[in-house]
Parts: structure tokens; C-alpha cells; sequence
């Protein structure tokens, strides 16, 4: 089993999802009393939401690429970045680093076309959104993405900040993200991407009428596949 680095703490609601779903991939694959060969850097999320709020994206890049050597001296064989946002500085971390990280819109594509999804709405936070780092790249894989008009943009950022990384879950949040999701398949998308590693913890499938690609849950599998493949043939 390769160790992977999760470079993580954005929050570190998310963060807590993905080591759950790494160790419960192991479990189920590998059985008995095996886990996740993995170490984790837990950054303070505070200084990064700031930097993100003031567009200081270069130096928020710096500090995940020093911690992403970190995560390298202590023997991590591949990267988890464990946010989607701050994949927007996505190659100044792999630029830092001589392992592969794992592009979180790489492996949601490949979801996408598996499921014979083309065109879908992009539920994240603000930054994401509207910028377009993140779409083009999605893009790139032959898909077209739908976001929510301001007013559902807003709605979806708000509910990630303030309460989902706050571990705060309400059903009324819930309702009102769900009418987002309706919109955007009133509009016409065949799929709703949760692009938020929290968004995951509030919306399921079972909240949307039309399938869902949760990011999350999609990148922790794909990192287990590259973990696991050194050691398949051994285990078989």
C-alpha cells in the first residue's frame, strides 16, 4: 500500500470525511484489521479563508506547497488535497513536490463519463463558482458546467462558511440548497456535482432528482485505486 498525504484542515469537517472514507475503503477492500497508510497536515483554516477572501491565492499557494513537502519527508507516496478550492493553486502544490497529486475535477470527469453525464450544475463554494479554474478544467474533459444564478451562489457560499465548516447541519439549509439544485435541473442538468468536500455532508443523493458526483467521495476512492495497485497483485 502506498502512503498517501492528505493535505487537509479546509475545513477540517471535510478533512475528517476523507479519513473516514479511506480507512472504510480499506477495510472493505483489503478486510480484516487492515487501514489507510496515510499522514495528514491539518492547516489552520482561518488563514486561509482570509487569504482566499483578499485574492491572495499565490501566497495561499505557498503555505499548501510547504506543507505538501512536509507530507513528502514523511513518506506520503501521493497527495489528497482535500479541499476543492484550493485545488485553484492545484500545480504551485505539485510544482513543490516530486509525488503526484491527485486532481480532484480529473477524477469527477471521469465519473461524469462513466455515467453518461455531459452537462452538469456545479453546487461549491463562491470562489469556485465564479471563478474559472475550476470549470475550464472540467471543461476540458468535454463537459459543460451550469452554476447557480448570484442569488443561489450566494445562498450555497453562505451555508458552507458559516454553517457546514462550523459542523453546523439544518435541515432548513437543507431545503434551501435543494431549491438551488431544482433550478439548476430546471435548466437542464442531467447531474449535480458536489463540489464542496462539506457539501457532501449535507446533500445526498436521495436531495437531488437527478444523479450526483460527489467529489469527496470520488477522490478518496481514486486515491485508494493508486494506493492499492502496487499491492493488488499481491493480495490476489
Amino acid at each position: 500500500m502506498k502512503r498517501i498525504g492528505l493535505l487537509g484542515g479546509m475545513s477540517w469537517e471535510s478533512t475528517a470525511l476523507y479519513y473516514r472514507l479511506l480507512n472504510e475503503g480499506v477495510a472493505s477492500r483489503l478486510g480484516g484489521l487492515h487501514s489507510a497508510d496515510c499522514v495528514v497536515v491539518s492547516v489552520d483554516f482561518a488563514s486561509i479563508a482570509r487569504l482566499q477572501a483578499e485574492g491572495r491565492w499565490e501566497e495561499a499557494g505557498d503555505v499548501l506547497a510547504h506543507e505538501a513537502c512536509a507530507l513528502r519527508a514523511a513518506g506520503a507516496e501521493l497527495l489528497l488535497l482535500c479541499t476543492n478550492t484550493m485545488h485553484k493553486v492545484a500545480a504551485q502544490i505539485q510544482d513543490a513536490v516530486d509525488i503526484p497529486l491527485l486532481h480532484i475535477t480529473d477524477v469527477t470527469a471521469a465519473a461524469a463519463h462513466r455515467e453518461g453525464l455531459t452537462r452538469l450544475g456545479l453546487l461549491a463554494t463562491g470562489f469556485t463558482m465564479e471563478q474559472t479554474l475550476y470549470r475550464d478544467r472540467l471543461e476540458s474533459h468535454g463537459l459543460q458546467v451550469m452554476v447557480p444564478d448570484a442569488l443561489g451562489r450566494g445562498l450555497v457560499h453562505s451555508v458552507i462558511y458559516q454553517e457546514l465548516c462550523r459542523g453546523i447541519f439544518t435541515d432548513a439549509s437543507r431545503a434551501r440548497v435543494r431549491a438551488v439544485v431544482e433550478d439548476l435541473v430546471d435548466q437542464g442538468a442531467e447531474g449535480i456535482i458536489l463540489g464542496c468536500t462539506e457539501i457532501e455532508l449535507l446533500i445526498t443523493e436521495n436531495d437531488c432528482p437527478v444523479p450526483v458526483l460527489p467529489t469527496t467521495m470520488l477522490h478518496a476512492a481514486a486515491g485508494l485505486d493508486a494506493a492499492l495497485s502496487a499491492s493488488a497483485d499481491a493480495i490476489a
